[in-house]
């Protein structure tokens, strides 16, 4: 295939998100799923499936999956992972099982040994890993195919061996009390969802997590969980609910801060507001009180001085005002005669 064929092909296969999906079925857009990648990449070096029942060596490093195009129909990986033994991990999950999809794994491995001899000139080790959700019993698959001159063996992890309400009851105790996630919590916390039966109760499961991740203090660690949740669930995720985390993501820790800090602003603008509401009330009921006691005093022949001293609100002036308003006596008069 020429270069320019195989970048067409290859651009052909980035934008064919909608052809893995059902219609009808909540899906996320490719390129939203690239950005929780850039997040959760950032922070998955040494982690591993150990947790997810994988005895694998640990992530090295997160690579691109816009593998080589064959047929520009074919459908993009999952994820893909280079461990510490320099092994290259294809990882795919699924909810059914058909042994039509050793072929769809097949295409993935061929185009992986392509891009790898492409780049560094020699095969290297692939490892094709199947994570199936809650759906799925291990008596249901077939970890091999053997068709003479060749011999596939998958690497199977099944999710359905997991207690899922045990394991969000244990994280939902750390997260309420704010305590660091080892790396096995964090990974158990990533693949959650995936540990439910249904698209519902999977659903209902993303919006909790999403939820106890609010709880963390820590906001590099919010992220990242909420990354690779958004990664692994992206098959069953619905749209709302994407774009509420995403945009979650998407915040910085700085625009996090601001956020605080605008909502502190506020409520001191509130407080500031209402103080200063009350005061203006206040010296409102004080002034006309002084105004009637004012009239009361001049007529029972006080000075305009000691009327003014006797005032918290009312001025010297504001009396002498009062009073000449009030055609005063001579006898006012002559007491203040100014």
């Amino acid at each position: 295939m020429s270069k320019t064929k195989r970048r067409t092909a290859v651009k052909v296969l980035n934008n064919s998100e909608d052809r893995r999906t059902a219609p009808g079925k909540p899906s996320i857009a490719w390129q939203n799923k690239d950005i929780a990648s850039k997040y959760f990449g950032e922070n998955l070096k040494g982690k591993s499936f150990a947790v997810y029942g994988l005895e694998l060596p640990e992530i090295k490093e997160v690579q691109p999956t816009n593998l080589p195009a064959i047929e520009a129909n074919e459908l993009r990986l999952d994820h893909l992972f280079l461990l510490k033994d320099d092994s290259l991990a294809l990882v795919d999950y699924e909810s059914t099982y058909a042994d039509s999809n050793k072929i769809k794994y097949l295409n993935y491995i061929v185009r992986t040994l392509k891009r790898n001899m492409e780049q560094h000139h020699f095969p290297c080790k692939i490892r094709m890993i199947v994570i199936y959700t809650a759906d799925i019993q291990p008596q249901q698959t077939k970890e091999r195919m053997d068709i003479g001159c060749l011999q596939f063996q998958l690497e199977e992890a099944f999710l359905i061996q997991k207690d899922s309400e045990q394991t969000e009851a244990r994280l939902q105790a750390r997260f309420q009390g704010n305590q660091e996630l080892s790396a096995a919590e964090q990974m158990e916390f990533i693949i959650l969802p995936l540990t439910c039966k249904g698209n519902e109760e999977k659903q209902a499961c993303i919006r909790r997590c999403f939820e106890m991740a609010k709880l963390l203090e820590d906001a590099d660690m919010q992220r990242f969980l909420l990354s690779g949740m958004l990664v692994f669930a992206d098959k069953v995720i619905t749209k709302e609910d994407s774009k509420q985390i995403k945009e979650w993501i998407m915040m910085t820790k700085v625009g996090q801060l601001f956020e605080e800090e605008k909502i502190q602003y506020g409520r001191e603008i509130e407080k500031n507001v209402t103080k200063n509401v009350t005061k203006s009330v206040t010296k409102s009921v004080t002034k006309t009180n002084e105004l009637k006691f004012s009239k009361i005093l001049l007529h029972a022949g006080l000075s305009i001085e000691e009327i003014s001293n006797a005032m918290t609100v009312l001025t010297a002036d504001d009396v002498r005002k009062i009073a000449e308003r009030m055609n005063p006596t001579p006898d006012i008069r002559k007491a203040d005669p100014k």
